[in-house]
Parts: structure tokens; C-alpha cells; sequence
């Protein structure tokens, strides 16, 4: 299965975004802002369901969350969004006590079953959201870093990593923003 999350718009159509990476997928989940009309990490089985879609390819049956990793989660996942944002704006990481605390913990144990990645169960909140504050770092601290983008299209936040060659990668999905933005270049070509 290709890495990247089945969204849906407000509009009620579905396509696939590929942010790039794991704690980028966890910014989808919600956030501070015009994200948290997004919140989808009500109950702790919730995280459980992020998980399972993610590129962690986690068996929700075999998570267990607890409402206080539920809400530590959140508190990444915020941090997460002010930390991307930083990134896409140029601006020095600063302040990153929440997900370096996060990253302490231990991570899901991975294991190799018929020649496919599978995890000991069960998994924890905790290890869910150290594997994703680890993720956060290394995007945020490596190679890619100067690569974190926002989607171009005025009413979008979703945030992404550009993996492109020429780092040239201007939407979340070229399903979704990029052909709407392709119709409304047409348009206005017609009209003038």
C-alpha cells in the first residue's frame, strides 16, 4: 500500500495526500487554528484509528491508548503545527520541549512477518507518539528540512514535505488544489 492518507474535501470528494511524512500525516488529525475544525482525536481509540491509516500501518485492535496519552498526543500534535510552520516561514526552530520530551519514550517494536513489517503488539499511545515526535525531528532537523511547504492554495493548511527533484512541489494534492487551481486559471483565461 502507497504511503499517504484518503482525505476528503469540504466538498465531499476524496483524494489521496502524501505529506511525506509521519508527523506531517499526525497534522491532518487537527490543531490550533483554522486546523481544529479538523479535531479528530476525541476519544483515545481515535488515536488508535490515525495509526492504523498512517504510513504506521498499525492494527487499531492492537493499540492501546489511554485518555492521558490521548491528551499528551494532542499537546505534540499542536506543538507539531507551530514547529511546521516555523519551518515553512524559514524561521529557527524554537522551543521544542514538548516534542523532545515526547521523543524519549519508547517506540512501537517493529517486526518482520512473511517478508512484511509488522509491530509487537500491543502497542502503547506512548510509543505512537514517540515514533511520531522521532519522525518530527529527523524532518525537522535534517536534509529535508528547508523542504517543509504549505499547500499554495488560499484556503488550505495542509503541510507537506517536497521530495520533488527540483523542490518545486507547490500543492497538497494535484487531485485536489492543484486541479482547482488549474480550473480557475482556465476560467479566467476564457473569460478575458
Amino acid at each position: 500500500m502507497a504511503d499517504g492518507l484518503t482525505m476528503r474535501s469540504p466538498e465531499g470528494t476524496t483524494y489521496r495526500f502524501d505529506p511525506g511524512a509521519l508527523c506531517l500525516e499526525f497534522l491532518t488529525t487537527g490543531g490550533p487554528g483554522a486546523p481544529a475544525r479538523h479535531h479528530a482525536l476525541l476519544v483515545p481509540d481515535d488515536l488508535a484509528v490515525f495509526a492504523a491509516a498512517s504510513r504506521l500501518r498499525l492494527d487499531p485492535a492492537e493499540v492501546r491508548v489511554t485518555p492521558a496519552e490521548l491528551a499528551r498526543a494532542v499537546r505534540l500534535r499542536d506543538e507539531l503545527w507551530r514547529l511546521a510552520r516555523d519551518r515553512v516561514a524559514g524561521r529557527p526552530l524554537t522551543g521544542p520541549d514538548v516534542l523532545n520530551a515526547a521523543a524519549t519514550g519508547p517506540t512501537p517494536v517493529p517486526r518482520a512477518e512473511d517478508g512484511r513489517r509488522s509491530w509487537a503488539a500491543p502497542v502503547t499511545g506512548d510509543q505512537v507518539i514517540s515514533q511520531i515526535a522521532r519522525d518530527a525531528i529527523e524532518l525537522f532537523t535534517g536534509p529535508l528540512r528547508d523542504r517543509v511547504r504549505e499547500c499554495a492554495a488560499h484556503d488550505c493548511h495542509l503541510v507537506f514535505v517536497d521530495t520533488s527533484r527540483p523542490g518545486a512541489r507547490r500543492w497538497c494534492s494535484m487531485e485536489r488544489c492543484g486541479n482547482r487551481d488549474k480550473v480557475r486559471n482556465h476560467r479566467a483565461r476564457g473569460a478575458g
